[in-house]
């Protein structure tokens, strides 16, 4: 799998009929390993082992409602009232972060109302904070879990 600007971790990985898979810690099941999904597990494992958001506060891949249509958002992690608090948008390491990648996150952040948004391909990352007046602030990092409360 492609090298990624994350931390390396120790995945638990298998193969099945020359298909890989990988060990999600939040849906405890494997998953098939696509270059998405090998963004998405080094995000998970980041939130939780670096940035220390408990594994209860995270859900993968959870419907988000949009125009009566059913989108499926990667990453959600939520505060400790329950509510919506990162909206996270993965992408394969070959796919470029652009305006239409930004476009797809705030649409479905736009249901789920989280108050910061992240977007990364694993080589380049972009974290959002969104204001009570819906502006944009650009922030150099994704909040560590005892500063996402306050």
């Amino acid at each position: 799998m492609h090298s990624l600007n994350l931390p390396k971790y120790a995945f638990k990985l298998k193969k099945e009929e020359e298909v890989e898979f990988i060990f999600d810690r939040i849906r405890n099941k494997y998953i098939v390993l696509t270059p998405e999904e090998w963004v998405r597990q080094h995000l998970l494992m980041f939130l939780i082992n670096d940035l220390g958001y408990p594994k209860g506060l995270i859900k993968v891949e959870s419907g988000v409602m949009y125009n009566s249509r059913v989108k499926r958002s990667d990453i959600v992690v939520f505060n400790s009232l329950g509510l919506p608090h990162i909206l996270v948008e993965c992408k394969s390491p070959t796919v470029v972060i652009n305006q239409s990648t930004m476009e797809q996150v705030a649409m479905y952040n736009r249901t789920l109302k989280a108050s910061i948004m992240v977007l990364s391909n694993g080589l380049v990352h972009y974290t959002f904070k969104i204001g009570d007046g819906g502006e944009l602030t650009n922030l150099s990092e994704i909040p560590r879990f005892s500063r996402a409360t306050e």
